[in-house]
């Protein structure tokens, strides 16, 4: 069959020659750029989109000079515009001396400080990690929507190690009562040695209760029941406890984020901030330039300054007028999962959307035929529109995100983490504190371990008060232990709510986490009465699971196997 594609451009063995460090391929119509600094890579898009050459030609004419070709021989066609082509050393280029770098940062600076045209700051970025943040701060960091995370997990890594002979925390810098942080340290320190006191204990438990079956490997369940226990103490921990994050964002993410972090009232914010910035500004210096003008990066900080303490201060004075008209009653829910917002015919709009595109009729004559739809009707017009799931990843079209669902939400600060990164959704979440009460597991009752754990929380609870009184609200939140609930506000579509409450209730996941999607799908399907939307869903797992991480830590096992070539570990 002949291609659909456009002829490549062809080039001379010159101009070829050239472009085989940056380019893929220099004879196919789709290639990939390699060796490049970000500032160029984004440069050379934002100068394709308004030119009739093609990238590789592009890039010959205006980016590459000419001590940058095989033998430092001039472009075979066209010519630079002298405008600042830095000379390299071929094949492969430093990204911080690669071809037409000055060039490139020329007109970033042109395109974004005169003409603000913010989506050529999309076209480049950077990977950073973030080592040694408190919880309270990786919140902060990762909660931009266009940007990828990976967070160190309380799951898989004990936070037992103490570099330096210290246990992994931050003390906020704003605590300046040297009585105050004496306490505080005191308190946290305490709370570590709890949860490492316990790990061994609860593992043992865990090997007695569910002794290693036939065909487990020692090494799957060796994993499998630490998870356990690491996943059951993880409440013990405060919100000050250090994490590792890895970021990897676009240059106008960046510069969003760091903006963000710049103006926020948290000191720690700020410093990691400017921490971030520095290093950023060693790859993609040209994407943040506007972060420190005045004129552009100040005024933004300013009114997000103003806007953050306007807003908490009228929202204090607001709610405390609502306690007072309700006689001091508490302001908890009934339930730890309210589905507070939904459309009665997010059902009926969705399956007019799954048939709209092959139908050739208009949306508004496939709504009418939706409403006289009966809920088998429907269920089998999105049953067949789904087709067959054979894993969770398959998933639906954009048909789905034609319903909408808001929920309210009352849970540990452990489960409130997981679901946090789900970027898609909007989520919206209060302070931390321990107004809302702990949730305690009950295997920490059956291995003994009550009285200290109600010790911990006890004290974090006046640790917390204390914070409060000499500092702010925001700042105590580092005292307050993850077993301690916080309230949250998720809004999403049918297909986000695919995605989330799929993952979020699979076998392996933490018991706290997959109780609240739990709640949320049942919700969808029997309160908002979208029971073909629920049938949709056909991964979300109900099931009560003994061992969590039990089938995913073999399924790991066999993958390791396969690409060693070798068989799993011998079981018993």
């Amino acid at each position: 069959m002949p291609s659909a594609l456009a002829l490549p451009e062809a080039f001379t063995p010159e101009d070829a020659a050239a472009l085989a460090p940056y380019f893929g391929n220099t004879d196919r119509p789709v290639f990939v750029l390699t060796n490049l600094p970000e500032a160029v890579k984004g440069a050379l898009f934002a100068r394709y989109s308004r030119s009739a050459k093609s990238a590789r030609r592009l890039f010959l004419d205006e980016f590459l000079g000419a001590g940058d070709r095989p033998g430092g021989g001039a472009p075979a066609t066209g010519a630079t515009d002298g405008a600042g082509a830095v000379q390299g050393t071929l094949p492969l280029p430093q990204p911080e001396t690669g071809p037409g770098r000055r060039r490139a940062e020329r007109l970033y600076s042109r395109i974004l400080a005169e003409y603000g045209d913010d989506s050529v700051a999309q076209l480049g970025g950077a990977h950073l990690a973030c080592e040694g943040l408190s919880n309270v701060a990786t919140k902060i960091v990762e909660r931009g929507r266009l940007m990828a995370y990976l967070e160190q997990s309380t799951r898989y890594v004990p936070l037992t190690a103490r570099p330096g002979g210290k246990w992994p925390y931050v003390v906020p810098p704003e605590i300046d009562d040297p009585a105050l942080r004496s306490r505080f340290a005191t308190t946290l320190d305490r709370a570590f040695a709890t949860y490492a006191r316990w790990i061994d204990p609860l593992q043992a438990y865990y090997r007695e209760r569910h002794p290693r079956e036939a065909g487990v490997s020692e090494g799957v369940y060796r994993s499998v029941i630490r998870a356990k226990a690491l996943d059951t103490l993880r409440g013990l921990l405060p919100a000050a406890t250090r994490s590792n994050v890895g970021v990897y964002g676009s240059g106008q993410a960046y510069e969003a984020l760091l903006l963000r972090m710049q103006a926020h009232e948290l000191a720690e914010s700020r410093e990691l901030a400017g921490l971030m910035l520095a290093e950023l500004r060693k790859v993609i210096p040209a994407f943040l330039e506007r972060v420190d003008r005045e004129d552009r990066g100040g005024r933004w900080r300013d009114y997000l300054r103003r806007r953050n303490a306007d807003s908490r201060r009228l929202a204090a004075a607001l709610a405390r007028e609502i306690a007072e008209a309700r006689n001091g009653g508490s302001s908890t829910p009934l339930d730890d999962v309210v589905l507070t917002e939904f459309d009665p015919e997010g059902e009926i709009k969705v399956v007019a959307a799954a048939l709209y595109p092959a139908s050739g009729l208009p949306y508004e004559r496939l709504l009418a035929a939706a409403r006289a739809m009966t809920v088998d009707e429907r269920m089998r017009v999105l049953r067949t529109c789904v087709g067959t799931r054979e894993n969770r990843r398959h998933r639906p079209g954009r048909a789905f995100e034609h319903a909408t669902y808001a929920f309210d939400v009352l849970s540990d600060y452990g489960a409130f983490r997981d679901l946090q990164r789900h970027r898609m959704l909007t989520i919206d979440w209060q302070d931390l504190t321990v107004r809302h009460g702990s949730v305690r597991p009950a295997d920490i009752d059956a291995v003994g371990a009550r009285a200290d754990w109600d010790r911990a929380m006890e004290e974090s609870a006046d640790l917390h008060e204390r914070t409060v009184r000499a500092c702010s609200p925001l700042v105590a939140q580092y005292a307050v232990s993850m077993a301690y609930r916080v309230r949250f506000h998720l809004r999403l579509n049918a297909r986000e709510a695919m995605h989330v409450l799929e993952l979020r209730t699979t076998p392996q996941g933490h018991p706290a986490y997959r109780r609240v999607c739990q709640r949320m799908h049942r919700l969808i399907a029997e309160r908002a009465g979208h029971a073909a939307i629920a049938d949709a869903m056909t991964f979300v797992d109900h099931g009560e699971v003994a061992l969590e991480r039990l089938d995913a830590e073999r399924r790991s096992e066999r993958r390791r196997a396969a690409g060693r070539g070798t068989a799993p570990e011998a079981t018993v």
